[in-house]
């Protein structure tokens, strides 16, 4: 069964940086393309990042510049870096498969206020 579990999340002020991680299991993890999503209070899950196989990257506007998606294969883990967070930022950011998503983990807490 595929598990993804996200972790790094916290409080942050504007300006601040956080660095997501998103560890899987229980797929072949180096095949697929992979994306961090993100949900607002009151909004709709977006899609903000992702990555394919090869390593090519992909960006929502709003986070251009800003935040960096990467995926170690070894370790069956992506990552978000995220730099001059803002308050729009603010979310419950989730990781999950670009095609034939899974289950949703927990996700990760990002709240960025002073």
């Amino acid at each position: 069964q595929v598990q993804l579990v996200e972790s790094g999340g916290g409080l942050v002020q504007p300006g601040g940086s956080l660095r997501l991680s998103c560890a899987a299991s229980g797929m072949t993890f180096s095949a697929y393309a992979m994306g961090w999503y993100r949900q607002a209070p009151g909004k709709q899950r977006e899609l903000v990042a992702s990555i394919n196989s090869y390593g090519s990257t992909n960006y929502v506007d709003s986070v251009k510049g800003r935040f960096t998606i990467s995926r170690d294969n070894a370790k069956n883990t992506v990552f978000l870096q995220m730099n001059s967070l803002k308050p729009e930022d603010t979310a419950v950011y989730y990781c999950n498969r670009i095609v034939s998503r899974v289950s949703w983990g927990q996700g990760a807490q990002v709240t960025v206020s002073s």
